[in-house]
């Protein structure tokens, strides 16, 4: 008796698409940053690639934490748009 390959197959099924998916996501993600402008970009990145608070964005920029928080709202905003409009042309 020769054991059944559907088993094995269907629990590995769709695992390729979803890297596939998270491969088209991150590049739409990519492309949506570089549509930014460089000072939201930059409040971006120090927010979370660096992972610095709102204060210390704040000093290093030399203004007031308020402004970074608005600032920092507006830049996720725009990015949300820009990679909706990415992820709706895919």
């Amino acid at each position: 008796m020769r054991p059944d390959p559907t088993a094995t197959i269907e629990l590995h099924e769709g695992e390729e698409d979803e890297r596939v998916l998270a491969a088209v996501e991150l590049a739409d993600l990519h492309a949506a940053l570089q549509e930014l402008s460089d000072r939201d970009r930059q409040l971006l990145e120090m927010r979370y690639e660096e992972d610095l608070t709102q204060a210390t964005i704040a000093q290093r920029l030399g203004i007031p934490e308020g402004t970074v928080k608005v600032r920092l709202h507006r830049a996720r905003a725009k990015l949300r748009l820009l990679y909706a409009g990415a992820t709706v042309a895919t």
